[in-house]
């Protein structure tokens, strides 16, 4: 039986000038923030927004800093519990250091991680991806939702969007611009056919129709699609059941991942893990315990050997 949370711990990560604190500052603000109890609000790093002294002590919200990450310990935390009594703990986390070194910390009694969220600046979002992709994996890894702000309409946010999803599939994905939230991202047209009898899948676009079809289930279900695939079996799924996909790259060559929706088949039983087939499916959805939620289920039309790919691994970016 899970222990009950007594001070949930809201977690909020993203690299320098993100927009963490902005985003902190006007939530602090709103109605919908304000309990009865006080709030302790953890500071890894300081922003160049400051908060306003008003709306800390309008929502009983006390602040403690922290610079560096060592000084950021089990000890500590239950400290600041035994001192602050807090309701619930904000903690606004450094950009630089790593999500999972918290993850592993040993938290007060009772203190629980209740929502991930992760703050990206779209303007610089491409050259943290080239040069601290590891760091930004692993800060939406575990998010409940990513948000994108500085957004403009000429940047690739579709792509984007893909480089989280490959790493969280749930993480719910938010962009705004100046004027608040961008919905209509997915203007851009798909590079295959969604509107084909059959909607053939080129290798080196597995990995936008991976994302597209989970996002959006209106466009493909009851559609037959098309693509070549690696096999992967597992005791836990049915006899008639394997999965097709892919190995993604999603930070570097030693963090990849197979990526692949269910399919059913009788011939599944005689399927082997590893070996390549190129696979014509009709595409449905429902309810999936290894995805958490409803998404893609393939039902295989034509199944036959293939030749494997070249370049196996598809890479989001």
């Amino acid at each position: 039986m899970e222990e009950e949370i007594r001070v949930p711990i809201y977690f909020m990560a993203g690299f320098l000038e993100s927009g963490k604190s902005t985003f902190l500052d006007f939530t602090i603000d709103q109605d919908y923030f304000q309990i009865d109890g006080p709030t302790l609000l953890i500071l890894c790093e300081e922003g160049e927004v400051e908060f306003d002294p008003k709306k800390l002590k309008k929502s009983r919200t006390s602040v403690e800093v922290i610079d560096k990450f060592e000084d950021l310990t089990p000890e500590r935390l239950v400290a600041y519990d035994a001192f602050y009594r807090p309701e619930r703990v904000i903690i606004e986390y450094n950009g630089m250091w790593q999500v999972s070194k918290f993850e592993e910390m040993q938290l007060p009694k009772d203190w629980g991680l209740v929502q991930q969220i992760v703050t990206v600046d779209a303007s610089t979002f491409q050259i943290y991806m080239n040069n601290m992709k590891s760091l930004f994996v692993e800060m939406v890894r575990g998010a409940d939702m990513v948000l994108f702000n500085r957004c403009t309409k000429d940047m690739p946010l579709a792509s984007f969007r893909r480089s989280v999803k490959v790493v969280n599939q749930s993480a719910e994905i938010i962009f705004e611009d100046d004027e608040g939230e961008i919905e209509d991202i997915f203007a851009e047209k798909m590079p295959f056919d969604v509107e084909a009898d059959v909607i053939d899948i080129m290798d080196e676009d597995y990995g936008i129709w991976f994302i597209d079809a989970m996002d959006h289930p209106e466009t493909y279900e009851g559609k037959k699609v098309s693509f070549t695939a690696m096999v992967l079996k597992s005791r836990e799924l049915p006899k008639n059941v394997f999965v097709p996909g892919r190995m993604a790259m999603t930070c570097c060559a030693d963090d990849t991942s197979f990526i692949g929706y269910i399919c059913r088949t009788p011939e599944a039983k005689n399927l082997k893990t590893g070996k390549w087939v190129k696979l014509v499916a009709e595409v449905g959805y429902e309810y999936v315990e290894s995805y958490h939620k409803e998404g893609p289920v393939l039902t295989a039309i034509s199944l036959e050997p293939a030749e494997p790919l070249a370049q196996e691994l598809v890479y989001f970016n």
